[in-house]
């Protein structure tokens, strides 16, 4: 879940534009604590950085509402370390950039003096924020990256993982537990499976990761080749597959791409049965613009109002955050909504279990021994696959029309996760 382009701005300008801008604001949960510095022993800061702009701004659609209810659940204050202790927020916008995300951890660090940073969506936001963290020693957690991409692209060691930075979402074998299923359903003459990977840090994971899991599975991954993002010609893939005669098709590109590919498809005859999609089609917004070439798409989901989880803050259900969502705002939920809630909640939780939390070493090891059942579901950082790294277990869902909303999703399959109830049958995609 990777995208280092800027929407059309040639990186001179787009620093430029990200320089005058600043992306800084400050919010203070519990009342009055604007501007309020790090010295304060009984005020605990905590960095969020996300694109809140740019090519993956979908990512953070939930982002004000998030923090806002952590701000009203944590309104009265907590104990930690024997002390009442108020949350301020310093939210930074990374405008879908790496090279942003770097720079405004760095601003977080040095001169906002956060005790903690979290931050969410795709490695181009998780990898800097977390090397910036593990350098200058403040603990961190992410989420919403491949876990490989995570942890392989910043150079961890297998068995050691990293002191200060910490992720939870899932990996290549979670993604292969979800899509494999509803592929065998489907019931297809050929294994041969279309599969849209470009050259970048995310697709690259599924090319050396999900590919071979896909060949012990008895499927055949037919590679359209390491394009660049931001291609507009799709004509080449789109004849591969079509050779190939894949009656399934995967992908791992960013967002715009996948919609110039899907409606080319369409265009040139390319008609899988069945399409299970990463990276993409995660978002209402995204279901929207593909329009009627939406219906039936299937990609991974890991949270929902479906789920059966709830906030450990103030106890309400995923459902009820999502309605809330809904109320507050008009718009229709997105999974990101129920990881970045659980990113304070993490945050938060460790501050509670340090001796003392403005202890870096000691609240990063509370962050890598964390045990915790949340928004997000039961993680469990110390149970691998590397140190400091927490599972969840997506399920797969459709797109189908909605009646509230355009479009909305139905869960399908749960044999990754079965907590989750099914809603509704798996149907093709094309049939």
């Amino acid at each position: 879940m990777s995208d280092t382009s800027t929407g059309g701005l040639n990186r001179r300008s787009f620093l430029r534009a990200a320089a005058a801008l600043g992306g800084t604001s400050l919010v203070g949960a519990c009342g009055g604590l604007k501007g309020t510095g790090g010295s304060s022993s009984d005020v605990l800061k905590i960095g969020y950085v996300s694109p809140q702009t740019g090519p993956l701004a979908g990512f953070a659609t939930a982002d004000n509402f998030v923090v806002k209810q952590i701000q009203e659940a944590l309104r009265n204050g907590f104990t930690a370390g024997g002390v009442k202790r108020r949350i301020e927020i310093v939210v930074k916008d990374t405008q879908s950039n790496a090279n942003r995300a770097t720079e405004v951890t760095r601003q977080l660090i040095n001169s906002d003096k956060v005790d903690l940073i979290v931050g969410s969506s795709t490695p181009d936001t998780t990898n800097p924020v977390a090397d910036q963290c593990e350098a200058n020693g403040v603990p961190n957690v992410t989420t919403i990256a491949p876990w490989e991409a995570w942890f392989h692209g910043r150079g961890g060691k297998d068995g050691e993982g990293f002191t200060y930075t910490t992720l939870f979402f899932f990996g290549m074998k979670e993604f292969a537990d979800c899509f494999f299923p509803m592929w065998d359903r489907m019931g297809v003459t050929g294994k041969n499976v279309a599969a849209l990977w470009p050259n970048d840090t995310d697709a690259n994971a599924f090319r050396q990761g999900l590919g071979p899991m896909m060949k012990k599975s008895g499927y055949t991954p037919v590679d359209g080749g390491a394009y660049q993002n931001g291609a507009t010609d799709f004509t080449a893939q789109i004849a591969a597959f079509k050779e190939a005669e894949a009656e399934l098709f995967t992908c791992a590109p960013i967002p715009p791409d996948f919609q110039t590919f899907w409606k080319q498809a369409r265009q040139q005859g390319f008609r899988p049965k069945l399409a299970t999609v990463a990276k993409v089609m995660l978002f209402p917004s995204e279901a929207e613009a593909l329009g009627d070439l939406t219906d039936n798409i299937a990609t991974d989901f890991w949270w929902s109002p479906a789920h059966p989880y709830a906030s450990t803050l103030d106890g309400r259900s995923a459902k009820q955050l999502a309605d809330d969502f809904a109320a507050a705002t008009g718009k229709q939920w997105t999974q990101a909504l129920g990881s970045v809630y659980s990113l304070f909640e993490i945050a938060v939780q460790a501050f509670k279990e340090a001796d003392d939390p403005k202890d870096r070493d000691e609240v990063a090891a509370k962050l890598r021994g964390m045990k915790i059942e949340c928004m997000s579901g039961k993680l469990d950082f110390t149970a691998g696959p590397q140190p400091g790294i927490a599972i969840q277990h997506p399920v797969g869902g459709q797109w189908r029309k909605g009646e509230r909303f355009p479009w909305d999703v139905v869960i399908v399959d749960n044999s990754a996760n079965k907590d989750v109830p099914v809603g509704g049958d798996l149907l093709p995609t094309n049939p």
